[in-house]
């Protein structure tokens, strides 16, 4: 598997010369903090669909828009040490959700690549992200004059799956300590926000698995997806 993720890691570089003729250069941050209590715990990325993690899944879809990846997890980091990816914790006690780790990837961002200005997050559960996620939420973020953009599908916002500005990350960190937010919508309120939106047929590039049955239903839209 390691293999793999260094023969992804050169096709991220090879592809993201061509990615950033699109678009500036963004750094990709799966989200994979969350305790999975509906299914359990445990790592919910490292859950197997049609044979594949969907954590492979969602490296497979995202890194070729991106020049690097960085992974959002607590715990022991060497349970994802097959996939070659900077693991990044929350700083925050007490998972306080999504924003924590949207935060920690601003921190490593600008500490580490202080090259690149803007963060695509998505959810390591979601393991059909469209292969045009990257590039989409730029132009809305410029045509529609925004600081952010997420997606949407199907009439519904998915905020986990957003294109962020590293220099939110101080407001981000006082809205979740000092304001108590916790919220990923609630927080987008403060902003000029653009939604971008794409077709579910013949899958919504924004499922997710959230419990058992959310997992059946993955493996039959990956029939479709694949």
């Amino acid at each position: 598997m390691r293999l793999r993720y260094i023969l992804a890691a050169a096709n991220v570089l090879c592809n993201g010369m061509a990615a950033t003729d699109h678009h500036p250069p963004t750094l990709g941050l799966i989200l994979a903090g969350g305790l999975a209590r509906r299914m359990g715990g445990g790592d919910k990325p490292m859950r197997a669909i049609a044979g594949r993690r969907m954590l492979s899944r969602v490296i497979d879809r995202i890194a070729p828009q991106c020049d690097g990846l960085i992974l959002n997890a607590n715990g022991d980091a060497t349970r994802f040490a097959a996939f070659d990816l900077p693991v990044v914790a929350d700083d925050l006690p007490d998972f306080a959700g999504p924003l924590a780790g949207l935060l920690a990837g601003l921190d490593w961002a600008a500490a580490q690549r202080p090259d690149i200005r803007w963060i695509v997050s998505a959810p390591g559960d979601c393991p059909f992200l469209p292969q045009d996620l990257v590039t989409r939420l730029h132009e809305a973020c410029s045509d529609q004059a925004a600081q952010l953009a997420v997606a949407t599908s199907a009439g519904r916002s998915h905020p986990v799956v957003g294109l962020w500005d590293v220099a939110l990350r101080h407001a981000l960190r006082s809205a979740l300590v000092d304001d108590g937010i916790r919220a990923v919508g609630r927080f987008l309120t403060r902003y000029r926000v653009a939604s971008v939106d794409w077709p579910v047929d013949p899958v919504d590039p924004f499922f997710n698995a959230n419990t058992a049955d959310d997992l059946a239903e993955a493996e039959r839209l990956a029939t479709l997806d694949d």
